[in-house]
This record gives structure tokens, C-alpha cells and sequence, in this order.
């Protein structure tokens, strides 16, 4: 019974130690929204997007090395803008805590306000 007690203690000693070591995980997500915030200073990009009959704000962190294209070529972080149309490839943070951008597009811009409408 000792032995199985003592396999028992080294396995689940090993798994904080191989948890510490995770690797980023590869995109499992892919959307296409309107840039709702892009906080330069936290590097980080809110994007409207549509779920179903229902929107939702995804938040995604945006690492140094993201590759951010419009046209195909490239573009800073903060020329971003609220209303930008983009497409972004994500996944989850490695231990969780929200997701993580691989790639952003900006492919459009939202057009903004009525032109001369009004009920009668």
C-alpha cells in the first residue's frame, strides 16, 4: 500500500510543475466584428461581434509580435480605430484568464449616422 501511496504523491507533484511550463496554445478561434476599444497602453482590442441573433464583446490581448495587416500590409496597433471592421484569429490564454490575438485584419470600416433620413 506504501508504494501506491508514493506513485500517487510523485504524480500529482509532477503536474504544478508541467502546468508552470505550458506553451501558448495554437488559434482555436476565428471572428469578424467591429473594434469596439483599442487600449494601446494595455495592448489589448475589444471587438463587437455578431453570435447567433445576439452580439457579444470579445476581448483579446494583443502581444508585441501580433501580426496586424490592412491591405496586407502592415499596420500599428494604434491606428486601429473604433469602428474598424477586422477579422482576428485567437485563442485562450495558456492557465486561462481570457484570450490572446495570433492575427488581426482590418478589412473595413463601419459606415456611421443616417445620410438625410428621418420618419414622416
Amino acid at each position: 500500500m506504501s508504494r501506491f501511496v508514493l506513485a500517487a504523491v510523485c504524480i500529482i507533484a509532477a503536474f504544478p510543475l508541467a502546468a508552470t511550463t505550458q506553451q501558448p496554445s495554437p488559434p482555436t478561434h476565428n471572428m469578424q466584428g467591429a473594434v469596439r476599444v483599442v487600449d494601446v497602453p494595455g495592448r489589448a482590442v475589444e471587438v463587437t461581434t455578431g453570435v447567433g441573433m445576439a452580439l457579444r464583446v470579445v476581448r483579446v490581448q494583443v502581444p508585441a509580435a501580433v501580426r496586424i495587416t490592412a491591405a496586407g500590409a502592415p499596420l500599428a496597433l494604434n491606428k486601429l480605430a473604433p469602428g474598424d471592421i477586422v477579422r482576428v484569429s485567437y485563442g485562450g490564454k495558456p492557465g486561462g484568464g481570457g484570450y490572446l490575438a495570433y492575427t488581426i485584419e482590418r478589412v473595413g470600416r463601419m459606415e456611421t449616422g443616417a445620410e438625410g433620413g428621418g420618419t414622416p
